[in-house]
């Protein structure tokens, strides 16, 4: 079992540009994030902090201030390599953001929340930090892009969203795509990580019994009853007690693109959610248990959190009871 969310509290660190360091007002970085908010052509549903539309990129693109990541993430068995491909063609300027390797290796567990040094550290190699829009993005569409918001977000900085149907929908669209790779100056990044974001298996299991959080499952429908077969070795097939599956797909339309906010209520209605509870989502191992958090946050639900461990850590836990079938 994982030690509990370490304290809360800010930690930044100065970065070296040319041979001075600087750090940048607050007052300059909050109106810099109300300028991204404000100016340029925008959707309906375009938001700096939970998703953007391929035009708003588009047009925002040459931004000095704006910060691209690629966060594409495969599954053990997929056989693709997310660094590679993004080597081979991503969005002009992208980052790789490696969510295997910015995670904590001290644990047993895959791609868990790594401690806020790490965090900042390698962001501060990639170029990014305070006064930054970041967009982030992945190959399928929306999918582990969702994790690299929910993990920014968790450190306390909320000037990131989510590319609309990712890669994909980029390309088809026409759009350029490059393999260079970008050019990197350091920034100083402030973190105040938001231990209410993340929960660990003592408190899932206590929430489990006591019925005072919604927990929701990201899984396939299969996979939450118990009828097909964890991709991961070792692990007993089910859900968490009380659990409600909300398949991360459902939340999707066909072309990757997130559904509007009545069709995500529509979806959560479907699956039984109470809105008036805070919610605790889960998945396999955290990735697409950060689409339900970003569909929440979509509708105005802020009180929600991730179990980090997800089914990798439940399933394999041998104290933690386990559900099968549909409820």
């Amino acid at each position: 079992m994982r030690d509990g969310p370490q304290a809360a509290g800010e930690i930044g660190l100065c970065a070296t540009v040319g041979v001075a360091q600087r750090r940048l007002p607050l007052i300059a970085l909050r109106d810099r994030h109300e300028a991204f908010a404000n100016r340029g052509p925008t959707m309906a549903h375009d938001d700096p902090k939970t998703l953007v539309s391929t035009d708003w990129l588009a047009s925002h693109l040459k931004d000095p201030d704006l910060r691209v990541l690629d966060g594409t993430w495969f599954m053990p068995s997929d056989g693709r390599d997310g660094r590679s491909e993004y080597l081979a063609a991503h969005i002009p300027g992208a980052r790789f953001f490696d969510i295997d390797d910015i995670s904590d290796h001290r644990s047993d567990l895959p791609h868990m929340a790594p401690p806020v040094e790490k965090f900042m550290s390698r962001l501060r190699a990639m170029g990014v930090g305070d006064g930054h829009q970041v967009v982030v993005y992945d190959a399928h569409g929306l999918f582990s892009a969702a994790r690299v918001w929910w993990l920014f977000r968790l450190m306390g900085q909320d000037n990131i969203a989510v590319l609309d149907g990712g890669l994909p929908k980029w390309q088809a669209e026409g759009r350029r795509i490059e393999d260079m790779p970008p050019v990197v100056r350091d920034r100083h990044m402030t973190v105040r990580r938001q231990n209410q974001m993340v929960k660990d298996v003592t408190q899932v299991a206590a929430a489990s019994k006591l019925g005072d959080y919604e927990i929701l499952d990201a899984r396939s429908p299969g996979r939450f009853r118990g009828d097909e077969p964890e991709p991961r070795a070792g692990l007993r097939s089910g859900h968490i007690p009380g659990s409600r599956n909300v398949f991360y797909r459902d939340l999707l339309n066909a072309d990757g693109t997130m559904k509007d906010a009545d069709g995500l209520r529509a979806v959560l209605a479907a699956s039984g959610v109470d809105l008036d509870k805070p919610a605790i989502t889960t998945c396999g191992s955290g990735v697409t248990a950060a689409i339900l958090n970003l569909a929440l946050e979509r509708i105005g639900k802020t009180d929600h959190a991730l179990y980090d461990g997800s089914w990798t850590e439940w399933g394999a836990f041998p104290t933690v009871p386990v559900a099968t079938g549909d409820s």
